[in-house]
């Protein structure tokens, strides 16, 4: 790898807040074309937050284009179907057409893409958090030194301090319905009869709102998703409410008595950021700081990947910095701009009830080729 940009013969630098699955992508991503490139996590490690992850075509192909796709693959799960249950009854099977999809811990996709940032020679700093930027380039730690870079990405979630600092204007609302994630054992044995290597939506509206999206994301291990409205004082208590929740989903006591031990469990309500651009000057924002969207569609960390990669490709085509922002922002942001009002869309009419809604539509980012620019399937 050459450490020299092709444009100028020198070497250009970036400052990156925030070492989430779009931080990384986009340390690695700028890395591997010649920049050189500071990541700075806040906390005193690098770790993931959540629990369990769906990528889709979009995201699988931005690992391949980093080179950890196979370090991601081992030990994580294809599901046969997406399955669909209402009232305990199943009313639609998905496959997506062979569209490519996987389910996996967070911390193993995580643990890959730092793995890769270290291997590509990232300068990472933990105990490092960004509070302040400028569209000059200019960035401010909590310690109180300043650093000058050529690209300052904003990759510091919801709360971004790039972001608030700079003064980008936003639209930002809270969903109804939230949900309590936890990874447990899969129990497959103890769960008896049943296709239990699908993904299985499970809704229920009677006597209450209650939703659970099994989802294997390993030959041991299961990530959970419980859904309740955030007005529940029982669906939406953390640790769970065993009774509440073996009441309406029987078959699950095996896999929800593990779920109840978990006394580190959250509930978060799903949030959406709108922003009236992405950059200003030569900082761009990228993941949650840009786009936070409801995860029906399941693409928060797919676009904010995607957004990532495609940034890092735009500044290899464009030399000046303040040329290539706008023109990534108006190449990509359509994209996830459907994909994020799908998404609302669907959490706040709790479509995915219905079954068959992966539609064209819906699987629009999806089925999008970051690495050739195209939409493929």
């Amino acid at each position: 790898m050459t450490n020299v940009n092709r444009h100028s013969g020198k070497t250009r630098h970036a400052e990156i807040a925030g070492a989430g699955f779009a931080g990384l992508t986009a340390a690695i991503a700028l890395r591997q074309r010649g920049w050189s490139v500071r990541l700075h996590e806040k906390g005193p490690e690098l770790r993931a937050f959540g629990a369990g992850i769906y990528l889709w075509h979009n995201g699988l192909r931005v690992l391949e284009g980093l080179g950890v796709l196979e370090d991601v693959l081992t030990g994580t799960h294809t599901p046969p179907t997406y399955e669909t249950w209402m009232h305990n009854k199943s009313v639609s099977r998905e496959t997506f057409n062979g569209l490519p999809w996987r389910i996996m811990t967070r911390q193993h996709l995580h643990d890959a893409l730092a793995r890769k940032a270290r291997a590509e020679g990232v300068d990472i700093s933990v105990n490092s958090e960004v509070v302040k930027a400028d569209p000059s380039g200019r960035i401010t730690l909590a310690s109180g030194e300043v650093n000058e870079a050529d690209l300052v990405v904003g990759a510091d979630g919801v709360g971004s301090k790039v972001r608030d600092s700079i003064g980008f204007e936003q639209d930002r609302w809270i969903s109804t319905d939230g949900l309590i994630r936890l990874i447990v054992p899969r129990k497959k044995k103890e769960l008896g009869h049943g296709e239990w290597d699908n993904t299985i939506d499970m809704w229920n509206f009677w006597p209450r709102v209650q939703r659970i999206l099994y989802s294997p994301c390993s030959k041991d291990e299961l990530y959970l998703g419980l859904m309740a409205p955030a007005a529940d004082p029982n669906g939406s208590r953390v640790p769970i409410h065993l009774d509440c929740w073996i009441e309406m989903f029987p078959f699950l006591e095996p896999v929800l008595v593990e779920a109840a031990k978990l006394q580190t469990a959250r509930y978060d309500r799903y949030e959406t950021t709108k922003l009236d651009v992405w950059t200003k000057g030569k900082v761009a924002l990228v993941g949650d700081a840009a786009h936070a969207m409801c995860p029906a569609l399941a693409q928060g960390a797919g676009c904010a990947m995607v957004n990532s990669y495609s940034l890092a490709m735009e500044l290899d085509d464009i030399a000046d910095v303040q040329e290539a922002l706008p023109s990534w922002e108006k190449r990509i942001r359509p994209i996830t701009d459907r994909c994020q009002e799908i998404s609302g869309e669907y959490a706040a009419n709790r479509s995915l009830s219905k079954g068959n809604m992966f539609t064209p539509r819906a699987l629009e980012a999806a089925r999008y080729d970051p690495t050739r620019r195209l939409f493929s399937w």
